[in-house]
This record gives C-alpha cells, structure tokens and sequence, in this order.
C-alpha cells in the first residue's frame, strides 16, 4: 500500500507519522527530506526551509527527482505537503508527475484549527517558518482540501481528512491505523 500524507506545517502529521512508524513495517518517508538531501547535494540551500524561497523551476527540478525516487520504493507512507506557501503563491506539493511516480492507494489530510497551529508553530524551534495569520492558515486549510480532492480525481485514490486537536494524538493515530489496514 501506497499512502500520502499531508498538511500544513503545525497541523501533526509528523507527530502522528512518529507514531505510526512503531505500528507498520511501511517505510515512512519524508519527501521534504528527500528534496532537502538533492537541494544540498546541488549546495542551493543550506536548510530544507529555504526550499520554497528558490526558483519554482529548481523547486520542480527537485521535486521530480524526489518523486522518482519515492515512487521506486514500495510499501511507503510518505509525509508531505500538499500546497507549499512560496513567495509567488501556493505550489502544489503533489502536481501530476509527482502522483504519476508515487502512485497512491490512500491520501490523508492532516488538520488541526488554525489557533492551534499557529501556537505550535510558535513553539518549533527546530524550524525557520515564516508568520501566516489565523486567515492565512484558514486560506491555506481550505486549499489543501481543494487540492486532495483534485488528487483523488487524478488516482482514484480516497481522501481521509484526519483531525489532530491538542491532546487527541492518540485518537489520531488509531483513526489512520485504521485506514491503513
């Protein structure tokens, strides 16, 4: 089984990928990781979080040979973005060439409310995140959703939205384990 999985930053769906990995022998990869590993290899970044400020044509170029990779691996659970807020707009974290090579059996979005998010991403210190308002996280909600869906056009594959309130971790982890199956 193929299965995606995304949010916005803040909304867990590292959290939950955390949890999962002690409960599946699926290989759980992080395409921003993957992006990041080629990004240094080229010496354009120096950390994953200037990704989305380069060039939309290197951020393709990257995106596509992450989405190869990814896509020769079987039985993966991939941690992902599905919109990726850049200074020239939202880009799709999961365009056609990237859902050709990946293939998905299962799409999860990962929410949680806007507050929420914005608190912990208050709280991150291991990352350089740009300020997004109460509005510009709900905006960015709602175009992941958008862009789920119009995947699952495009595969075939189901959407689960999965909510990950404060303190409701666990119930989040049994709801996509039980998915998953």
């Amino acid at each position: 089984m193929r299965v995606v999985v995304a949010g916005v930053p803040g909304a867990g769906k590292t959290s939950i990928m955390k949890e999962v990995a002690m409960k599946t022998s699926h290989r759980i990869v992080n395409y921003g990781t993957v992006m990041l590993e080629q990004a240094l290899a080229k010496n354009v970044v120096s950390d994953r979080d200037e990704i989305r400020k380069l060039p939309i044509t290197l951020q393709k170029e990257l995106q596509r040979d992450a989405a190869k990779k990814i896509g020769a691996m079987s039985d993966v659970i991939v941690d992902t973005h599905l919109t990726i807020k850049t200074p020239s707009g939202y880009f799709p974290g999961l365009p056609v060439w990237v859902l050709e090579e990946l293939k998905p059996d299962l799409i999860v979005v990962v929410e949680a409310g806007a507050h929420e998010i914005m608190r912990r991403r208050k709280e991150d210190r291991t990352r350089k995140r740009d300020f997004e308002s109460y509005e510009e996280i709900e905006e960015h909600l709602k175009a992941n959703r958008m862009v789920a869906f119009a995947c699952s056009v495009l595969t075939g594959a189901p959407v689960m939205v999965l909510q990950n309130h404060d303190g409701m971790l666990e119930q989040a982890v049994e709801k996509f384990m039980e998915a998953f199956k």
